[in-house]
């Protein structure tokens, strides 16, 4: 009697356990079900857009162009009529010049998607963010559309040890920045005179479109150490005007650039007495000599008027540009003007007025670049230049 009482326990003890695990498996069953989608609450998944287009109906083909391939060739393939594309032509006129269309660059193309594979939209990215659209489906119509741009702000911090450039690239940082920092600090900082540990930081934006980064952005700020002097630049806009500034409020642009040429090296300072390399005797060389292949641009380091434009014996080809009352400068040796460039041609600051070269008394290409005072010759290195207006007190 007992051992039956204890094995009605034991069966029973089974029975409830059973009974709960049972409860709540059909509880999940049912809770499941619940959620599963019904035609009264159906869910339905967020729509695929690309360029602005919902692109799950179709047949989606994206391309680069190739070789020889053009608006025509491309839609042909897709069993596009020659007289819609004549139309489609007719209607980018005014929008998008087809003819610019360029090997290497992506397009896409939305097709029906069916077995015909017939072109319905092509879309064509003129660059990593622009794009143009073709529509044939409907109706013929041809519009430009931009993709959405992310900005990520970074930094990167790096020490000369040959040059800027190659500092640049031994911390992986984008040859981008080099130009940059160089044109911001173009009127303060002489490039050519950089030695091995000054050193560099500077925060700026980096522009991704789909998360492949496409480019540069702006340069926030900056902090260039030359010799042991900190010199920084904040990006700052006034008067609707973005420009850099120091930690003063004052202004990094000066009325003159250090120099007439970007990333080349002295090979010849201002002297009273040099050995000249062709003539092989002791006279001034009131100049500083830039070396640079031939064909390098030259810039003006400031606004003025071109006063010289001529082959000028020893000197060759020769520039003279007056920029006020006081200061001039030349540019020798070159082997070519710019395309406009002339005597009375008003030139601005930076922009190319010739290319370097070897005419004249030379021994290989270089600028020889001379700065005068009052008509009287100056070291160029040398000539203090005063700032433009600085951040208002407001």
């Amino acid at each position: 009697m007992k051992f039956f009482t204890k094995k009605r326990i034991l069966e029973a003890v089974v029975i409830i356990v059973m009974g709960i695990i049972l409860v709540f498996t059909v509880d999940y069953y049912m809770s499941a079900l619940r959620k599963t989608p019904g035609p009264e609450n159906a869910y339905v998944p967020e729509p695929r857009i690309e360029y602005g287009i919902v692109v799950d109906s179709f047949y989606v083909v994206k391309d680069v162009v190739k070789s020889n391939e053009n608006l025509s060739s491309i839609l042909l393939s897709y069993n596009t009529p020659m007289a819609t594309i004549e139309q489609l032509v007719t209607k980018a006129a005014g929008i998008f010049d087809v003819r610019k269309i360029r090997t290497g660059n992506n397009y896409t193309v939305l097709c029906t998607n069916d077995d015909l594979r017939k072109a319905e939209f092509f879309i064509y990215e003129s660059s990593p963010t622009n794009y143009v659209v073709f529509e044939i489906s409907d109706s013929l119509h041809v519009h430009l559309g931009a993709k959405d741009v992310q900005v990520k702000l970074k930094s990167a911090s790096g020490t000369i040890s040959s040059s800027l450039w190659n500092a640049m690239a031994e911390i992986k940082a984008s040859p981008n920045l080099t130009v940059a920092l160089s044109e911001i600090y173009a009127w303060t900082i002489d490039f050519y005179a950089i030695q091995k540990g000054d050193n560099f930081t500077a925060i700026y934006e980096e522009l991704f479109v789909d998360g492949t980064p496409i480019g540069l952005g702006n340069i926030i700020s900056a902090r260039f150490n030359q010799g042991g002097k900190d010199q920084y630049a904040f990006r700052f806009v006034q008067d609707n005007n973005p420009d850099y500034f120091d930690e003063k409020g004052q202004s990094l642009r000066r009325a003159f650039l250090k120099a007439p040429l970007k990333f080349s090296r002295i090979s010849s300072h201002f002297s009273n007495s040099r050995l000249h390399p062709v003539l092989r005797i002791r006279r001034p060389h009131h100049g500083v000599d830039y070396a640079a292949p031939k064909g390098t641009p030259v810039h003006s380091i400031g606004n003025g008027t071109v006063i010289e434009a001529r082959y000028a014996g020893g000197a060759g080809r020769m520039i003279k540009i007056k920029h006020n009352a006081v200061y001039t400068t030349a540019y020798l040796h070159l082997s070519g003007y710019a395309k406009g460039v002339g005597k009375g041609s008003h030139v601005q600051q930076g922009q190319i007025i010739g290319y370097v070269g070897s005419s004249g008394l030379s021994t290989g290409p270089h600028l020889d670049f001379r700065f005068y005072k009052n008509g009287s010759p100056i070291d160029p290195l040398k000539v203090e230049s005063p700032p433009a207006l600085p951040v208002k007190k407001n």
